[in-house]
């Protein structure tokens, strides 16, 4: 008898410690199971549904993957510190800058934006507090349909939720780290983070620097981007990059990635704090 109190003891000791634990950091909304699932939901502060190219191009020199794998790192570090709940996250999305290269895509931003609104308004219905789109491409690209789902959810549901785009986690000190006179795609900073995260997959001998054929933009307003196959048209490009990818380093990768995290982290923080609607 008295082994078998020791027994139920040492259980009682493990659940104990593995709730302490669960409550210390986040979870994956996979790995739980559907009772789990079903408290979690209604218990932790935010529900993180993250969006990441799983397949598009980064020139020559990086793998398609270069989003995804951004996307993870945050991912981890957003689950080892606070307590979120990271649903399966969306790989394929709405690219037309990218349309002419080899890729996965969601060429209808409406279809998109339909997806990404149900993922989430499936969440909503089953208790979530707060929802986070991550979204490891900018703004005014995949981050303009995952918005409109967003502020949607928010006026259907009530539920407050925050987008978060890559362009939004690269602060002034991201510049002063890097070399290059300008970039944004498959660059310097893009090329850097991949050397410290896969460097196995970076080919640096097919590194280029290229600039494009971009014009100096002296008027206002929101001018869409394109990478194009045309060799007719301006904004034509035979690498698929914009910057100078042959300046980057792993160091460079680490501090960058450094950075974001920090105001990833800071700005899940912030939010798990943002009022709720009152309960009736």
């Amino acid at each position: 008898m008295p082994k078998m109190i020791s027994i139920f003891v040492l259980i009682g000791v493990v659940a104990v410690g593995k709730i302490a634990l669960a409550s210390e950091g986040g979870v994956y909304l996979g790995e739980l199971s559907w009772p789990e699932a079903e408290s979690r939901l209604q218990t932790s502060p935010i529900v993180i549904i993250p969006f990441s190219a799983g397949a598009k191009e980064h020139g020559a020199h990086l793998p398609m993957n270069a989003d995804e794998v951004v996307m993870d790192y945050l991912l981890q570090q957003a689950v080892k510190s606070q307590d979120v709940i990271v649903v399966p996250p969306i790989l394929h999305g709405w690219f037309p800058s990218f349309r002419g290269f080899p890729g996965t895509e969601i060429s209808d931003p409406n279809l998109f934006q339909q997806y990404v609104f149900e993922v989430a308004r499936s969440l909503a219905k089953n208790g979530a507090q707060r929802i986070v789109f991550l979204n490891t491409g900018i703004t005014n690209a995949t981050g303009l349909p995952i918005a409109i789902a967003a502020r949607e959810i928010r006026v259907q549901t009530g539920i407050p939720t925050l987008v978060i785009s890559w362009n939004d986690l690269e602060t002034p000190e991201v510049d002063v780290l890097v070399e290059q006179r300008e970039g944004g795609h498959g660059d310097e900073v893009e090329t850097s983070i991949n050397l410290y995260l896969q460097p196995e997959k970076v080919r640096m001998a097919l590194a280029v620097k290229d600039y494009g054929n971009r014009h100096e933009k002296s008027y206002v307003g929101y001018e869409p981007g394109l990478f194009s196959r045309d060799s007719d048209d301006p904004r034509y490009s035979e690498s698929g990059i914009y910057g100078d990818a042959t300046l980057a380093t792993a160091e460079k990768g680490r501090q960058v990635l450094e950075i974001m995290t920090n105001e990833w982290l800071n700005a899940l923080e912030g939010f798990s704090k943002a009022p709720l609607r009152k309960s009736n």
